[in-house]
This record gives structure tokens, sequence and C-alpha cells, in this order.
């Protein structure tokens, strides 16, 4: 069984950082793609960015690009994301997730999924 743990969120002002952390668990965990996906109150999950097993190859949604930075530790099995110049729209329950294909944004395409971890602007 894999287990996906979310961290780090919290209440942040407009401008401000936060770093998102997800701990996995699980044996034979390999997945290729790992990511993140968030919801806002009243919206559909969207893709927020995802990166490759070697860390080398990521994709972020045009929302988030220049501001938020996805990376991982292979050998905590951590993935993170760096969160900069926050926005009041960046609110929302932050998912991590796993899956067995590269670099994929379609949430349908991950096999694992975190309980979430909420940000909230606190402007």
């Amino acid at each position: 069984q894999v287990q996906l743990v979310e961290s780090g969120g919290g209440l942040v002002q407009a401008g401000g950082s936060l770093r998102l952390s997800c701990a996995a668990s699980g044996r034979t965990f390999r997945p290729d793609a790992m990511g993140w996906f968030r919801q806002a109150p009243g919206k559909e999950r969207e893709f927020v960015a995802t990166i490759g097993w070697s860390g080398g190859s990521t994709f972020y949604a045009d929302s988030v690009k220049g501001r938020f930075t996805i990376s991982r530790d292979n050998a905590k099995n951590t993935l993170y994301l760096q969160m900069n110049s926050l926005k009041p729209e960046d609110t929302a329950i932050y998912y991590c997730a796993a899956s067995y294909m590269s670099l994929v944004a379609a949430a349908f395409n991950y096999d694992y999924w975190g309980q979430g971890t909420q940000v909230t602007d606190s402007s």
C-alpha cells in the first residue's frame, strides 16, 4: 500500500512564501512522475506542477510558472513545492499525487493521492 502525506500548509499573506512537503511510503514505491494539484472552494481540482523521476524534468501550470518550484528527494521519498509570491487566488487545498507515467498533467493519470493540505491567504 502506498501512502502520501502532505504537510506545510497554513495561513500566508499575499506575497509570502510556503513550502509544502509530501512524504511517500510503501513497499516498492517507485513512481515516475509526482505532481501537485489544488482545489479551491467551489472549483474543480486543477494541475499545478509535475516532476519526473530524476528531478530533471518539470512542467508547470501557467498560473504558477515562475512563482512555484517543484522538487523531489528520492532518497527521502519526499516531494516538495516551494511557493513564492503567493496570491489570494492560490488559496486551495493542495494535493500531492504519484503516477507511473511520465510528466503527466491530467489527474486521471495519477494512481496515488494524499489527503491534502490547506493553503489560505490571510490578507
